[in-house]
């Protein structure tokens, strides 16, 4: 297998576009965390905002969320899980970094929670807090979209804007 590199840039529209798409797919990730060497991954619901910003609830004291207290770098990880093999795929990997909220900030990402999940009540959910997480690069992978074994790559920006880096094309 190779991985060729194109030249040919996706417009920001494009990116934009199917990284909502994509987002919208699932309503689960994996959070990847890590600290003193260790790798941690855990599955939770999440919203997203506009600017491309992740918001789940978690208990303070799980070990992902101890992780973000002494490193606040994290991948996280959105597909459909019924795709099947042999078919179009689809997902996205996020990098960047996230933390706990709270005040003003915590409201607004329970809103943003809320707004997905309807059912959500806080007050079932105790102790857990929310966190936020800031992507400052993605990567898709959408065949029917970017096309065959296409991952694209793009920086994000602090407010959502997105810049493509790279696209590799991988081959058999």
């Amino acid at each position: 297998m190779t991985i060729e590199r194109s030249s040919r840039p996706v417009s920001a529209a494009r990116i934009r576009r199917v990284a909502r798409q994509l987002l919208d797919a699932s309503t689960l990730c994996a959070i990847a965390t890590v600290s003193r060497g260790h790798a941690h991954v855990n599955t939770a619901y999440f919203a997203w905002g506009g600017d491309f910003r992740l918001v789940w609830i978690s208990e303070p004291h799980a070990k992902h969320s101890r992780h973000l207290r002494a490193n606040a770098s994290v991948a996280i990880a959105v597909y459909e899980s019924t795709q099947s093999w042999g078919q179009p795929d689809r997902g996205i990997q996020l990098f960047g970094s996230a933390h706990e909220l709270t005040g003003d900030s915590a409201e607004d990402a329970r809103r943003i929670y809320a707004n997905r999940f309807p059912d959500y009540r806080e007050s079932e959910l105790g102790a857990y807090l929310p966190y936020e997480f800031r992507p400052s690069r993605m990567k898709l992978f959408d065949e029917r979209a970017l096309g065959a074994a296409a991952f694209v790559t793009a920086r994000v920006g602090r407010n959502g804007d997105v810049t493509w880096e790279r696209t590799e094309i991988y081959r058999q």
